[in-house]
């Protein structure tokens, strides 16, 4: 019944999109997929943009859950308002998703459990640009199944484009529940600033023995200031806490009572320089994060401090009216110290090149190369390609590539230092080699009069040595001094090889109706199959779905609106050591809404209610995930052109 519900509401919004046509921008202006500005028909790449207003228009709290309904995205969340999520990209293991900020990756290199803690205030976000696919040629290691690239107002701000906005937001709900986040813009035409925060607070539902609590902090300030036509410098700073209940995030044990604190700091820099036919960019961050996990009251904590330095140099080079071309430099430094990982660091560096070539008036050729070097993997030549071919509705685009990956951290250490390590724990494999692969895949996007499109995509990618924990016997595991002898571990290997396939359809759809009503919808299926040469399932492989629905629906009209987000999900049933543990549901759905009215100028009220039909479910492992959620609050938003 309930599947028939999402479905109905699927078509019902699909009866909605085909209702109306007017001029919308789908194909906008990209720099993700080529580092080149390009329309998105000319990159040959299936890539979604979505509006950082969004947020505060649909029924989400946080970050991840707002990536979680968009098309593709799958979220493997271990609890609510952004205490935890693993992001996944086309079938890939959580560690195979890149998040860059203004074009800088945040990847954190302890762990990828930690790669949806991205370090900005809702309030910032200009856009968000979703990158499906292999894009190693571009961004180096972890760029396997895609990349999610966060835009902000500040680094994106126009010179001469003088524009203020405020935001504001006030939250209150059931189980102790408070939000607040807030945000103010400014450009002057010349200096732009942004300064945002978000705090959240709730006591959680019950779980065994504790609750679900969330308590965290964001902060973020920047500056973007326009010396002249050519010079540009931007600055960055924020910071972001995060703790919470963290009851077998990592774990199938009934002792298992976890909490976890986790504090960063982030810092980024931008210098540009604009030529005639160039523009030159400088681009630095650094990012220290520390990890505080207590598996019960009983046990020491682990604590990990994690540091990541990186520099990145690009000159993108218009060499004539249908030709481009854009080298780069880049190196990054990874360090961690940790009472249970040990002290350890590792660093690489990369050149590249990507050229953007029209031939004729239809056809786009985008060739990539990069010689990567790393200090523990060596070095490494990652070729890519994608093409693209445009009528006035049609594009038909293709595209293939290899990818590369590293192991974090965590999946060479993890435990390292433990003695004795329980059975059932997972282990750190020291001696793991790099991932490599090869992927390809074929599109097309339909525009559907001017306000509607449609886009469909098969894609496979051929795995070699792919990363994942796998259930392996202590006489088995090479280095098991500090192993119970006759225990079981998920030890981190490297699986011989692996074959994804995968077919995935995204709906875009934005109006401006009459009347002062407005509609905006994403919608998205994606099927997908992964085949292992091991015969014993790995822990994250087996963990993706193998169907997958999500939907975003914002409507307005006059003074009223109304946000739906919904998801469905089908996959294997992961099931825990213990009857106490809840099993990783195979499939549910999960459907949020919002309505809003406005009640005086910019001022609006508004009831959300998270997991409407009060869904049980899990995604991973056994941690529970919320059941039915009230929460009302009071927005403030202002935008003025000057």
């Amino acid at each position: 019944m309930r599947k028939r519900f999402v479905l109905g509401t699927a078509l019902l919004s699909l009866g909605s999109l085909f209702a109306f046509s007017q001029e919308s921008d789908l194909d906008p202006v990209t720099v993700t997929a080529t580092f080149n500005p390009a329309r998105l028909s000319q990159t040959g790449r299936n890539l979604l943009v979505i509006k950082g207003e969004r947020f505060a228009q649909l029924p989400v709290h946080s970050l991840d859950e707002l990536l979680r309904y968009i098309p593709g995205l799958e979220l493997q969340a271990r609890g609510p308002l952004g205490s935890q999520s693993d992001i996944t990209l086309r079938g890939g293991t959580f560690q195979q998703v890149l998040v860059l900020v203004d074009g800088i990756r945040v990847n954190d290199p302890n762990t990828g459990h930690f790669t949806s803690y991205i370090p900005l205030a809702p309030s910032e976000i200009d856009r968000i640009e979703v990158l499906k696919g292999a894009s190693s040629t571009l961004y180096g290691s972890d760029a396997v199944g895609g990349v999610i690239h966060v835009f902000t107002k500040t680094f994106a701000a126009k010179k001469d484009a003088s524009k203020e906005s405020i935001l504001a937001q006030l939250k209150a709900g059931e189980y102790g529940t408070v939000m607040a986040d807030a945000g103010w813009f400014k450009n002057t035409g010349k200096t732009a600033f942004g300064v945002g925060g978000q705090i959240i607070h709730t006591d959680g539902q019950a779980q065994r023995g504790i609750r679900g609590f969330v308590e965290s902090q964001n902060l973020t300030a920047s500056i973007n200031h326009f010396f002249n036509d050519q010079w540009q410098v931007s600055l960055r700073s924020s910071f972001d806490r995060r703790k919470f209940a963290a009851q077998n995030f990592y774990t199938g044990f009934v002792s298992d009572t976890a909490q976890e604190t986790v504090t960063s700091i982030w810092n980024q820099l931008q210098v540009v320089r604009i030529g005639t036919n160039n523009t030159l960019r400088l681009q630095a961050g650094y990012k220290n994060l520390q990890d505080s996990f207590s598996f019960n009251p009983r046990t020491p904590s682990n604590q990990n401090k994690s540091h990541l330095w990186q520099a990145l140099l690009t000159n993108e080079r218009v060499l004539g009216k249908k030709t481009s071309i854009t080298p780069g430099l880049q190196f990054v430094n990874k360090r961690i110290a940790s009472n249970d990982r040990g002290n350890h660091a590792v660093s690489q560096g990369a050149a590249f090149l990507v050229l953007n070539q029209q031939v004729g008036e239809q056809f786009f050729f985008a060739p990539a190369a990069r010689v990567e070097w790393n200090e523990r993997a060596g070095w490494e030549f990652v070729p890519q390609v994608a093409l693209s071919y445009r009528t006035n509705k049609l594009q038909l685009r293709t595209s293939a590539g290899k990818t590369i990956r590293d192991a974090d951290f965590t999946e060479r250490f993890n435990n390292f230092n433990r003695n004795p390590v329980a059975s059932g724990q997972r282990l750190g494999n020291p001696d793991l080699e790099a991932e490599r692969s090869f992927s390809y895949e074929g599109g097309a996007d339909y525009f559907i009069a001017s306000s509607l499109k449609v886009s469909a995509t098969y894609f496979q990618r051929y795995h070699k040595k792919l990363i994942d924990y796998v259930v392996t016997p202590a006489g088995q595991i090479p280095r098991n001094v500090n192993l119970v002898p006759n225990g079981t571990y998920a030890f981190a290997k490297n699986i011989a090889e692996v074959t994804t396939s995968g077919f995935e359809t995204d709906i875009q759809f934005s109006k401006q109706l009459k009347n002062n009503s407005a509609i905006w919808a994403t919608l998205g299926f994606i099927w997908l199959d992964s085949k292992s040469s091991d015969s014993v399932p790995s822990f994250y492989l087996s963990s993706h779905a193998k169907f997958l629905t999500n939907l975003s629906l914002q409507f307005t009209h006059k003074r009223f609106a109304f946000g739906l987000t919904a998801i469905y999900k089908n996959r294997q049933t992961q099931r825990g050591t213990s009857p106490l543990i809840a099993k990783v549901s195979s499939d549910y759905i999960v459907l949020n809404a919002k309505a809003e009215a406005t009640i005086w100028k910019q001022l609006s009220a508004f009831v959300q209610v998270d997991n409407l039909t009060d869904r049980l479910y899990t995604d991973l492992l056994g941690s529970q995930m919320p059941g039915r959620w009230l929460l009302g609050g009071i927005k403030i938003s202002l935008t003025r052109n000057q």
